[in-house]
């Protein structure tokens, strides 16, 4: 199966200029923007990141206040902050062996700067190989990362398989199947990730007083760093 999923990936492949590197920093980069966010959102903002940011050192020159102003839109901001802190790291300490040592990266993120930029014989698995991996049952190196994550994203895809144009489909046993609908993340909409995500955009704009804002949410950034209260203002880290 995996010669077959090798040669559709070399003519099927998406062309993602995080692929076109070697660089653990911008590889680590791209993994944590896409850990909430679909991949033709994070392109664009990828770019202008790298453009502003091109090397761990100068991430980790930034304020806190800059990075999290930059990482408005992208998923969960704890992420751009965790990623600042990482950066710090890396420019204080260099790469660490155990990259889960790092802030904000976990087992998968790990796998996935390990193979791409540090080729370790590793398969980073996410849930698009985890998908194609269940479904054909079948045994996949890490050469094959890549190629897996692709199929899982355009064609072996989560409800409605594309079968038919799927390049393991003579061998795949659950060719034909459908699937029920995955459970999906509760409504953004009126909830508290919302309240939060509108009162850091408040601060990130201007500093605030306290009384101006939701308290809860502000409780709930300050605890993740994402904001700071000093004499009942609220502001952006600046250290």
């Amino acid at each position: 199966m995996e010669a077959a999923l090798l040669t559709w990936f070399e003519v099927s492949g998406r062309d993602l200029p995080w692929r076109r590197t070697r660089d653990p920093y911008s590889i680590l980069v791209s993994e944590v923007m896409l850990q909430q966010t679909q991949v033709d959102r994070v392109v664009p903002r990828y770019l202008d990141w790298l453009e502003r940011w091109p090397t761990v050192e100068a991430l980790a020159a930034a304020s806190p206040a800059d990075v999290i102003r930059a990482w408005q839109g992208l998923g969960y901001n704890r992420g751009g902050l965790n990623l600042h802190r990482a950066a710090r790291q890396i420019a204080r300490d260099g790469w660490p062996d155990d990259l889960t040592k790092l802030p904000g990266v976990g087992p998968y993120t790990a796998a996935a700067v390990g193979s791409f930029a540090f080729s370790r014989d590793v398969l980073p698995v996410d849930t698009n190989v985890r998908r194609v991996q269940e479904r054909t049952g079948d045994e996949f190196s890490p050469r094959a990362g890549q190629a897996l994550m692709d199929l899982g994203a355009t064609v072996c895809l989560a409800r409605v398989p594309r079968c038919g144009i799927c390049p393991l489909a003579a061998a795949c046993p659950s060719r034909g199947r459908r699937y029920e609908p995955i459970r999906k993340q509760s409504r953004f909409e009126g909830s508290f990730r919302q309240r939060r995500a509108a009162t850091l955009r408040l601060v990130a704009a201007a500093e605030r007083t306290l009384a101006e804002l939701d308290a809860d949410a502000v409780q709930s950034l300050a605890r993740e760093g994402l904001v700071q209260i000093e004499a009942d203002v609220v502001a952006l880290p600046a250290q």
